[in-house]
């Protein structure tokens, strides 16, 4: 019998003989027990590592939370009562500790709100504070926690306006902000759903390419161009830390704020019309303005046109200049990019990107200072004489990164590094950066070394390292690698000053923890002491195994034997593979090992880790390389590529004696749901499978699809070919489809999943589709995560543990 699950308030199950009631359901209690446990609190941590603040949440919302209404504008999903993002995730407790001193207390912070919704956290310049939002029934309020007496307080009315970001934005004094707040201006929203249309929807080109990803929750309608701008405009507003509130600049639809390092200036960014039907927000033309620090005009840097029409590519850019920001070595000083080649990756030159520098009062053009062989993408910041810049090319997975003089583009530009950024091998690491006299992030200089964090893997495991780079001679010099084989460490800041670093200490079965580490004594000061609540799978056997595919390339995978798991007997187990498929461009990129079996084993939301507690081998994140060397693309054997990864993972645990072939399942979310209904469809590996929020007809996308940048009418056979929905009638293996109906993601629309759905219910395969209402492409309330771990068991337990083999 064939069912077709769609949640509701009341659930029903669909057959061919009627309707059965069934409401939200919840796993086995082994599962269930994982679950819903208290969440460990985020660390936000001060410049000078003396204050920690621990801000607290819910682990998961509720599906009335999600069930709010909301309006999805623009790309954006927006609580129109309240002027914030419907899916923004909210703490509800702070409290604070003093790190300078041993095992000392937590403190709780006094002043919060009934019923706190706490977001948009941002330190003071001057560390002593810091600027929160609080969303009511009625709106967003201003708050501020004040360190020293470990106290907040509300400094505005339920007016701010969080819809299109750029919340909060301190002066240089630490005395006042900058915030939007909701405009006198804004009239009453249409209700698009009663409204009586007065005539079709046009849309028309005049010849031009305008090839755009499928992109959500766009603009439908005139009346939902009213409705968003009503919903971007604001007024900004100076509020002190008294309460006191004045009108800064009057209404707009603003997008950005942002100081200069030396607070004089702002550049602020807003959104301008025409909108568009095809395109999110951030491509509506868009105007930036340089202001003083009082409000005046100074100067219109960048008046940028709607961006419908870029070239083909993922490297494409538009024309002119792009990208302004502060130059934070600088009291005030703009930099921005202009392309080389016209923007198009289809141009051959030398010289892909230039980029300039912009001085007070912004006028005109700005001096030439630096320009990339590939795309650029950003610049760490030293010293008048000495910057890091970097950019890439994603055709080629290159990356380079240059020392070059700011003050002279005639002295010749050094690259440091010319490599694959998918070699995760050959990573220098990055170089750290501290905040300067301005408060701005640059260049961690002590002498003439500069220091580079790394995350260190290595064909022999995971062991971070901080090197000394010697800005004279670009040689690294050894200060820190990390020892441990047993746990897992991670390196989050280095202090030359003290040869200190701050690292994060986690094994299968102790949470992540922070301690201090002296780099020279190796001597730890541990800084949060976190629990472990999920004792019952601490024993649990984890290892990261290594095997090969059939063409000799290596791969990996983390593999979990079941709770009480004898190695010894070794009896034959169902298993579940999970992947998502990578593509590359080169094998020995490709065969790297990048898991470390010494992470903390964490069952969240979407994990299969909980079947360890129902008697399954997990095989989690088992690498699904796609590669395409030379002018061959990955995606060109994309199915073959599939089924060989799958196939020498299975024949690795088998090999092993630990599973049963005949009882292997397979799973998968986004790209690795669309993995799942391929290797049903084109092998006879797997007894079931579980797609979660896929996309299974590529000419649904056909502009594009996650690293496949030709189009449709290019490469009609590959897309085809890939294309599950093209193949149904090849299905041969029941299939749990599970897809949110509010499913946000570019090209993953619910769509996807309902027309392969009847396709396969069409054609005669075993198959299930669960909709779960109000929920996006990842899930986030309590009600569906708990009815999709149920889905899942039930599928598990009746076609892969209790599958009966014909012989």
């Amino acid at each position: 019998m064939k069912r077709i699950l769609i949640l509701c308030t009341v659930l029903f199950m669909i057959d061919a003989f009627g309707q059965e009631s069934l409401t939200y359901q919840k796993p086995p209690k082994e599962i269930l027990d994982l679950v819903d446990v208290p969440r460990a609190p985020s660390v936000l941590l001060s410049d000078n590592k003396e204050t920690m603040v621990l801000l607290s949440r819910n682990a998961y919302k509720t599906i009335e939370e999600l069930s709010e209404e909301e309006l999805r504008l623009g790309g954006l999903r927006i609580d129109q009562k309240t002027n914030i993002g419907s899916r923004v995730t909210y703490y509800n407790n702070i409290q604070l500790k003093n790190i300078k001193r041993n095992n000392a207390d937590v403190i709780q912070v006094t002043g919060l709100p009934q019923n706190p919704r706490l977001t948009n956290f941002s330190w003071s310049p001057d560390q002593t504070k810091i600027a929160l939002t609080n969303t009511t029934a009625k709106g967003v309020e201003l708050w501020v926690l004040d360190i020293e007496t470990y106290s907040v307080k509300r400094l505005s009315p339920a007016r701010l306006n969080a819809n299109l970001g750029s919340v909060i934005n301190w002066f240089n004094d630490s005395k006042s902000m900058l915030v939007k707040m909701t405009s006198a201006d804004r009239k009453a929203l249409i209700n698009t759903e009663t409204e009586v249309p007065t005539g079709p929807i046009v849309s028309e080109n005049n010849g031009k390419k305008a090839q755009n990803r499928t992109y959500q929750d766009l603009l439908k309608s005139p009346s939902d161009e009213y409705n968003f701008e009503q919903l971007a405009l604001s007024e900004i507003y100076k509020i002190s830390l008294d309460g006191n509130a004045e009108k800064w600049l009057e209404s707009a639809m603003y997008r950005g704020l942002d100081f200069s390092p030396d607070g004089n200036y702002i550049m602020i960014t807003t959104v301008e019309k025409p909108f568009s039907y095809l395109v999110p927000y951030s491509r509506f033309p868009s105007k930036t303005t340089i202001f003083t620090k009082d409000g005046e005009a100074v100067q219109t840097v960048l008046e940028v046109p709607l961006i419908e029409d870029l070239p083909e590519g993922f490297m494409a850019v538009r024309t002119g200049k792009r990208d302004f920001e502060w130059r934070n070595d600088k009291a005030a000083t703009l930099i921005y990019v202009e392309a080389l080649d016209g923007g198009d990756p289809e141009n051959e030159v030398a010289l892909r990107d230039e980029v300039f520098e912009l001085e007070a009062p912004y006028n005109g053009s700005g001096k030439s200072i630096l320009k990339t062989i590939n795309r650029f993408s950003g610049i760490t910041w030293a010293t008048e004489n000495m910057a890091i810049a970097y950019d890439y090319w994603w055709n080629t997975r290159n990356t380079k990164t240059y020392m070059f003089n700011p003050s002279n583009s005639q002295e010749t530009t050094k690259v440091l590094w010319d490599r694959n950024y998918q070699d995760r091998y050959s990573d220098p690491g990055r170089f750290t950066t501290k905040r300067n006299k301005m408060g701005s992030r640059v260049l961690e200089v002590s002498g003439n070394k500069a220091f580079l964090m790394g995350a260190g893997y290595t064909e022999k495991g995971q062991f971070p390292f901080v090197d000394a780079f010697d800005l004279n001679t670009a040689k690294t010099t050894r200060i820190y690698q990390s020892k441990l084989t047993d746990k897992k460490e991670s390196l989050s800041d280095y202090n030359p000053e003290k040869d200190e670093l701050l690292v994060r200490i986690e094994s299968p079965t102790e949470y992540p923890n922070y301690f201090f580490r002296n780099a020279k004594s190796n001597k730890l000061r541990q800084i949060t002491i976190f629990q472990n609540p999920f004792k019952s799978i601490q024993d649990v056997h984890k290892e990261v195994i290594k095997y090969t595919r059939e063409d000799g390339l290596e791969l990996s995978a983390t593999m979990y034997l079941p709770v009480d798991y004898d190695k010894n007997k070794k009896e034959k187990m169902p298993m579940i593979l999970w992947a998502y498929p990578t593509e590359f461009k080169d094998k020995a990129s490709a065969g790297q090992t990048t898991q470390n079996s010494n992470e903390f084993t964490f069952p969240y939301y979407g994990s299969m880790v909980y079947w360890v507690t129902r008697g399954y081998v997990v095989l989690d994140d088992a690498s699904f390389p796609i590669i395409g060397e030379g002018d061959t693309e990955p995606n060109d054997s994309f199915r073959k590529q599939l089924v060989a990864n799958a196939k020498a993972a299975i024949d690795a645990v088998d090999e092993l004696g630990y599973i049963d072939r005949n009882r292997v399942a397979c799973g998968g979310h986004s790209y690795g749901a669309f993995m799942v209904a391929n290797l049903l469809s084109h092998s006879d590996l797997f007894a079931a499978g579980i797609a979660r929020s896929g996309a299974y007809n590529r000419t649904l996308t056909p502009f594009g699809f996650q690293s496949e940048e030709r189009n449709y009418w290019e490469v009609p056979e590959v897309y085809n070919m890939m294309s599950p929905f093209m193949h149904a009638d090849k299905m041969k293996h029941p299939l749990l489809l599970i897809h949110g109906e509010d499913d946000n993601n570019s090209g993953t629309y619910p769509m996807q999943s309902e027309r392969y759905f009847n396709a396969l219910k069409g054609l005669g395969a075993t198959t299930r589709l669960v909709m779960l209402p109000k929920e996006s492409h990842g899930y986030q309330s309590i009600e569906s995560i708990l009815h999709v771990l149920w889905e899942q068991d039930q599928w598990l337990e009746k076609y892969v543990k209790n599958r009966k083999v014909e012989k």
